[in-house]
């Protein structure tokens, strides 16, 4: 990859950690982008499940596999995804987000199911360096956008940054009933949003006004990675965005996915999203 080219980027709607298990539309279409873009010299992760009050990035050589849920199949514990660090990725973070300040974890996190359960299908090798950016929770979305825009050096660095959570994302509503379908509500904001992604992505964090907004992101920890690729797309000055997979989960959750300046062959359609263990708690609070 030349020094000048964009490496692409993408935001995944990773839904269900059983999603690492699968094969269905949505993990189709994750393989698809590993497959179609050139190989990063390493990938950063803004998870939904590294919320915390601080931004930071991981730094240790080798981290580990966090396994941040309760209530699944062995098989699912069991699950390793032992990429590489890359320590000196931190410093390349820090200059490009200057004067916003980021720290290191040397210790405290690893590579979160947010993070694994869609890298298990894009490069399922392991062998490309994984670097993750907490989601400070304390920082209103606009933060986030304008932290997404500055991140947009890195791309013609060799890292692909992805966004990993759900736009569309409230466990309290959840109906197992609704496996492959979403709420009217959902639907609405979900199709307001792919809208604004797709043409206006500047103004992603105004969203918070749609009159759906309560219901689709009760919590914004998940809504939160889609606004870095929003930065990332808004600091591009030829944007070439696509909805990679679209769809919904158990009523109250939205699968969709977007890439920018990716070329990814069409998915094949597959079995939808699986089915919930029989033990998962009823709260859902894990996903």
């Amino acid at each position: 990859m030349a020094e000048q080219d964009l490496m692409p980027a993408a935001f995944l709607g990773h839904g269900n950690p059983m999603n690492a298990l699968a094969v269905n539309r949505y993990t189709a279409a994750w393989r698809s982008l590993g497959d179609s873009v050139p190989r990063p010299r390493a990938i950063l992760v803004i998870s939904a499940h590294w919320y915390i009050n601080a931004s930071a990035v991981t730094v240790m050589p080798r981290p580990r596999t966090i396994h941040d849920f309760y209530g699944f199949p062995p098989e699912l514990f069991a699950v390793d995804y032992p990429a590489p660090g890359l320590p000196e990725l931190a410093e390349e973070v820090s200059d490009a987000v200057h004067p916003t300040w980021v720290g290191a974890d040397v210790d405290s996190w690893g590579i979160d199911h947010g993070t694994w359960s869609v890298l298990l299908h894009a490069f399922p090798d392991a062998s490309i360096p994984v670097v993750q950016l907490s989601i400070n929770a304390e920082k209103p979305l606009d933060y986030h956008l304008e932290l997404g825009a500055r991140l947009a050096a890195l791309r013609r660095r060799g890292v692909l940054v992805i966004g990993s959570g759900n736009v569309v994302h409230n466990l309290s509503a959840m109906s197992w009933e609704l496996a492959d379908d979403g709420y009217a509500w959902a639907r609405r904001f979900s199709d307001q949003s792919r809208e604004r992604m797709l043409t206006a992505p500047t103004e992603f964090a105004a969203l918070d006004g749609h009159p759906d907004f309560p219901a689709a992101v009760p919590t914004p920890d998940h809504f939160i990675p889609a606004l870095y690729f929003a930065g990332l797309a808004g600091a591009d000055p030829d944007p070439k965005l696509d909805v990679l997979v679209d769809g919904y989960a158990y009523g109250s959750l939205s699968m969709t996915a977007y890439t920018l300046g990716a070329t990814c062959p069409a998915t094949s359609g597959g079995d939808g999203v699986p089915q919930p263990p029989a033990d998962l708690p009823p709260d859902a609070s894990n996903i």
